[in-house]
């Protein structure tokens, strides 16, 4: 059931409905286990009852008859009686900890396998530290519910019906007595249950948030000493703290505020057994050992009912955190794989996106408009344009990250809608600017897209890349652990990696967000020359931020606030003195003809051309392959 349909359920249905749900699908496959920790209540209850009828001969025979044939049977049978309830519990206890914890580990798998199929845009708009508080403090909410509840209504509620039988049988009128007052206290009980439940969600749902501001303050930690942010970070961490404290708090008061209602309440059980047992022993009526097995199984009855009479806080809360769970598992993807979608036959690998819009959820501005253009098959094809202008979102639809809202993407003439998503992505490889690292081996991370590639396949693709030779620098060579997102080896040497990776996967298609800005000269060289190898005979789609890497590409687009403003090679662009010929002006100008326009892209061109040829004469090595320079 979706989130939204049950939490438009009054709260009692939506109670009946997720316990429904834990039952039949999550306990029902531990119903083995289950029965034996039932049974394992059932002997901890009865020995409970039993322990409360030991107190008969203890005192009648001991302390009132002073009988010494009596002692040593009767201490032996109250080992025994210790003995049983002490395996019992235990074995209860293990069993249930192991239905809780298989329990949860379900519930965690599924919460992953659903993330793991969900597409980007979730990410966009939902923290990381709200899912990792579902994983973690939701689940351990519901497991410690589950046991809890499971407990309750086994051992403690079997406890209570034994040792209320036992008072039964011994004084049924003084049992009445005892307990004609408890009833009272169901209304509070359930109303109590409500609020708690409601103050559950808030709390989670605020320790979400609190793990979402440590985890960005933790990423973030360089530019938060580079900034000297650490108080304001501190206060945001305060503020989130404290807002749990309060929750948290409020909670504590809610859960037990029972407390005093059932001490109050056992206390005038207590006291009107005493009167009225009492008399009935100094009058001669009752037996003093018979008086104190009442009173002891009285006394022994009044724990199980308090844990039983908090049973329904547990319960609510771990209620709320299943809700927020299961709106998890439940979500359905807006990006949807089409019930007749078929392989993706590559032919050439040509990329065409055919008057693509396209809009991001819960804005109103479109990021594309009708934007048309084409990557031939096995050539170069650049984006350039301002930050904000639809290149990375050019990128995002060409795997299917997300759908057009209009028009449509092609590979080789197959709309990609029609395809099954894992033949299409298996014909891509991305290598962006933000490279992301797993804290694993380098050659883990380099087997990433292929985790059955062979050695002599990773260090080939390593060598090509050009990061073998620093790798084998590296303590454990291949073997050496990055950390956490590769913080262990230099931006450079994180990129030569990701480009490893990709040519790893040997994809006829590639996306590459060009990833030299943020590196000094030297690395920015040798991840150049890998890039030029990776290339060689793809169709490689590349989102250009220095234009002087894209001269060389077949076709350039430049876009504009989600347009294709205009399209040709370098020289063609340059010629028109347009968008281009101003953003290469802005780029490569001396101060002397910085200003925007034609003539300031000429000269620009110019120069650059100049200085192409001084540097082709100083190293041969270094000569363009662009069609004007090498004429």
């Amino acid at each position: 059931m979706a989130d939204s349909t049950l939490s438009s359920l009054p709260i009692d249905d939506r109670t009946v409905t997720l316990v429904s749900r834990l039952v039949r699908t999550y306990l029902r496959p531990h119903l083995g286990r289950l029965i034996a920790a039932i049974a394992c209540m059932v002997v901890a209850a009865g020995t409970t009852a039993a322990f409360t009828q030991l107190m008969k001969p203890i005192i009648q025979e001991i302390f009132v008859n002073k009988n010494p044939a009596m002692l040593w049977p009767i201490a032996f049978m109250t080992l025994l009686v210790f003995l049983a309830r002490g395996l019992a519990s235990y074995g209860q206890a293990v069993l249930m900890s192991h239905i809780g914890l298989a329990i949860m580990a379900r519930i965690q798998t599924e919460m992953f396998h659903r993330l793991m199929h969900t597409e980007l845009g979730f990410f966009n708009s939902n923290s990381p530290g709200q899912l990792v508080s579902r994983f973690v403090n939701d689940v351990q909410m519901m497991r410690n519910s589950v046991a809890e509840t499971l407990t309750g209504l086994g051992k403690h509620a079997l406890t209570l019906v034994a040792l209320v039988g036992v008072m039964f049988y011994e004084d049924w009128l003084l049992a009445t007595v005892a307990f004609i007052a408890f009833p009272t206290a169901v209304l509070p009980i359930v109303r109590i249950g409500k609020k708690m439940r409601k103050v559950s969600g808030r709390t989670q749902q605020h320790l979400g948030d609190l793990t979402t501001t440590l985890d960005e303050a933790f990423q973030g930690m360089r530019s938060v000493k580079a900034y000297g942010m650490e108080e304001r970070e501190t206060e945001r961490a305060e503020s989130s703290i404290g807002r749990v404290f309060k929750l948290m708090l409020k909670a504590a008061r809610v859960q037990n505020v029972l407390t005093p209602v059932m001490e109050v309440l056992g206390g005038l059980a207590i006291v009107a057994v005493l009167i009225y047992g009492g008399n009935q022993v100094i009058s001669g009526e009752k037996q003093a050992g018979a008086f104190f097995a009442f009173i002891t199984a009285l006394l022994l009855a009044y724990e199980p009912l308090k844990r039983l009479a908090k049973l329904n806080n547990q319960l609510q809360r771990g209620l709320a955190a299943a809700q927020r769970v299961f709106s998890l598992i439940d979500r359905q993807p807006t990006l949807q794989e089409r019930p007749d979608a078929r392989p993706l036959r590559l032919t050439a690998g040509e990329v065409e996106l055919d008057d693509v819009s396209f809009r991001y959820a819960n804005t109103e501005e479109k990021a594309l408009h009708g934007v048309r253009l084409r990557a031939p098959a096995g050539k170069t094809c650049a984006l350039v344009g301002a930050s904000g202008a639809g290149k990375s979102t050019v990128f995002n639809l060409i795997p299917r990250f997300y759908d057009v809202e209009d028009g449509a993407v092609r590979i080789d003439g197959q709309d990609v809608r029609d395809l099954t998503v894992a033949s299409l992505r298996s014909q891509l490889a991305v290598v962006s600017q933000e490279v992301m690292l797993f804290d694993a081996t380098v050659r883990e991370n380099i087997a990433y897209g292929r985790p059955d590639a062979s050695e002599r396949d990773v260090v080939q693709a390593a060598e090509a890349s050009g990061a073998a030779d620093f790798i084998a620098a590296l303590p454990d060579g291949y073997d050496t652990h990055v950390g956490p997102r590769g913080a262990r080896l230099s931006g450079g040497q994180r990129q030569r990696v990701a480009i490893a990776r990709a040519m790893l996967k040997d994809a006829p298609i590639l996306l590459l967000d060009e990833a030299t800005s943020a590196l000094d000269t030297e690395s920015e060289r040798k991840v150049q020359n890998a890039l030029a190898t990776l290339m060689r005979g793809r169709t490689a789609i590349v989102i250009a931020h220095r234009l002087s890497t894209v001269r060389d590409a077949e076709v350039i687009y430049v876009l504009d606030k989600g347009r294709v403003v205009e399209s040709g090679d370098h020289n063609e662009l340059l010629a028109k003195r347009g968008a281009y010929a101003r953003l290469y002006a802005m780029q490569f100008a001396t101060d002397g003809s910085s200003g925007a326009g034609g003539a300031a892209a000429e000269t620009a061109a110019d120069e650059t051309a100049a200085d192409e040829t001084a540097e082709q004469e100083s190293d041969p090595a270094a000569a363009p392959t662009n069609k004007t320079a090498s004429a």
